[in-house]
């Protein structure tokens, strides 16, 4: 049987320990380690790192959760909060070394904000979340392929004539469809709330 809020088998639902999840909270712990790298000592080019070996762990597990079959109710919801977590984090930290403007971390950063309150929607009437538009997923990878593009153009100053137009193109096209997604996801919650009613229970 599969879980029908997560689509996570209910045999392997409850799992903790699993490799998966070991990978996102070994990306997890990564996060306080960028901060230092980019904002105490300035080591860019760790920094860089750091965000290549995040992005090929967040492949890997989703991949070893299916080939070895140790999807997990904690594994679907930590993963997407860890690649939130650091794309938040790399914005701000961007912005703060004045290598993005502060206005499309704001962009960004609000359309989290903004969304985060839809969720009560589906929560009061008994709903899973909404799921996961291919969109929203095509615009979180163009994100994270962006904001390590735009950090090497500083790490490595000799790529800057390649890594910073792919890294703009990326994170325009990335935001735009950041954007768009958010305006589709707010349209399913007005649909939801016009259309279900709420039931007894709201947790």
């Amino acid at each position: 049987m599969t879980d029908a809020t997560t689509g996570v088998s209910t045999r392997s639902a409850d799992r903790i320990l699993t490799v998966p999840n070991a990978l996102s909270f070994l990306r997890l712990l990564g996060v306080p380690l960028f901060l230092y790298l980019v904002l105490v000592v300035h080591a860019d080019a760790w920094a860089l790192i750091l965000l290549i070996v995040s992005s090929l762990t967040d492949w890997a597990d989703g991949k070893l959760a299916r080939l070895l079959d140790q999807t997990s109710r904690l594994g679907a919801l930590l993963d997407p909060f860890v690649d939130r977590l650091y794309v938040v984090t790399t914005l701000f930290a961007l912005v703060a070394r004045d290598i993005l403007p502060w206005w499309i971390a704001a962009v960004l950063i609000g359309r989290e904000v903004v969304l985060a309150p839809t969720l009560a929607v589906y929560r009061r009437r008994g709903l899973p979340p909404p799921e996961v538009l291919y969109l929203g997923k095509g615009a979180t990878f163009l994100l994270m392929f962006a904001l390590p593009l735009l950090l090497a153009e500083v790490a490595v100053p000799g790529s800057a004539s390649i890594t910073g137009p792919l890294g703009w193109a990326a994170l325009i096209w990335g935001t735009v469809l950041y954007v768009w997604t958010a305006i589709l996801y707010l349209a399913q919650a007005v649909a939801i709330a016009r259309r279900v009613p709420v039931t007894g229970r709201s947790g």
